[in-house]
């Protein structure tokens, strides 16, 4: 059998090539970007080739490491998979799902009973958090994340189609100042999230008055949360005006905590996606769990269209 170079040096390449930086491999690692360099270096001796260079402040992957990374990335998903079937005897009716807070709280965890309903021997297990998931390194079967749907190496189906609009409780909108048009706003306070997705764009108060054609309304006033489901409790509380989007307002809406206010929608480019490896697509609980989110968010597309 051909000998193998060291795999904690291969782990370090393969995480600073994704990233395309030391710091941020070593920050996924755990380990220090020093460490991340050594590794790299010890691994180009031991294979008598170039893999990184700097230039202008930037690693850029040599043509040798290009063409290898690919299956490299694929060997690193497959050793997750074997390790995860080694697992299955004790975790096989367990599912962990790595999801933001705001998902899981203003959409998923009000569903899971109908998910044990349809598959009551499938346990969950929720990872709430904002930071993207390592699959094989977290123990995480399935995740719910908020972009584009091009995740390398991984499966992804889109949940959402997603838009942005400001929503208040209905008592804030009986007690006044009027609300007729987007320039109304002005008397009232507006709720911030603060939240920068991985997608680089942003959603918030300054995007949608440019793109309602909102005049005089300052944006730069308001109390800042820094999730969503805490601006949109606010709202419903009657603090002030807050944005929500169809995923993680529509069930307050349909339930009388929230209003939404005026017909205009901004949309987002980016959506949910329910992701996972390639290589647990054929696990039972992935199955299961695919199944039934799917046809949740369809259900769920479906009604939002008859209500428009």
């Amino acid at each position: 059998m051909q000998r193998l170079p060291s795999l904690n040096a291969l782990r370090a390449f393969e995480a600073a090539a994704r990233h395309r930086s030391l710091t941020k491999a070593a920050t996924e690692l755990h380990v220090t970007p020093a460490a991340i360099s050594h590794q790299i270096k010890a691994l180009e001796a031991d294979l008598g080739v170039a893999l990184m260079r700097r230039v202008k402040n930037e690693f850029v992957l040599t043509a040798a490491a290009e063409g290898a990374l690919p299956a490299l990335r694929a060997g690193f998903d497959q050793i997750a998979e074997a390790a995860r079937r080694l697992r299955e005897d004790d975790t096989r009716h367990l599912l962990t799902i790595s999801v933001g807070p705001t998902f899981a709280a203003t959409w998923l965890v009000r569903r899971l009973r109908d998910l044990k309903a349809l598959f009551p021997d499938l346990d969950v297990r929720l990872a709430t958090t904002d930071r993207l998931a390592d699959f094989a390194r977290d123990g995480v079967d399935v995740a719910i994340r908020f972009g584009s749907g091009d995740y390398p190496g991984l499966e992804s189906f889109r949940l959402f189609d997603e838009a942005v609009f400001p929503v208040c409780s209905p008592e804030l909108l009986r007690q006044g100042p009027p609300i007729k048009a987007p320039s109304d706003l002005a008397a009232h306070t507006l709720l911030h999230t603060e939240w920068t997705p991985n997608t680089g764009e942003t959603y918030d108060w300054q995007t949608w008055l440019r793109a309602a054609g909102a005049q005089r309304v300052d944006y730069t006033r308001g109390p800042r949360f820094t999730h969503a489901k805490i601006a949109l409790e606010a709202a419903m509380d009657g603090q002030g005006i807050a944005l929500g989007s169809e995923s993680l307002a529509r069930d307050d809406i349909e339930a009388g905590h929230l209003v939404r206010l005026f017909d205009f929608a901004l949309p987002m480019n980016f959506a949910y996606h329910l992701v996972y490896p390639r290589a647990a697509a054929a696990l039972p609980k992935v199955a299961a769990f695919r199944k039934w989110i799917l046809a949740e968010t369809a259900a769920a597309s479906l009604k939002q269209k008859a209500a428009e």
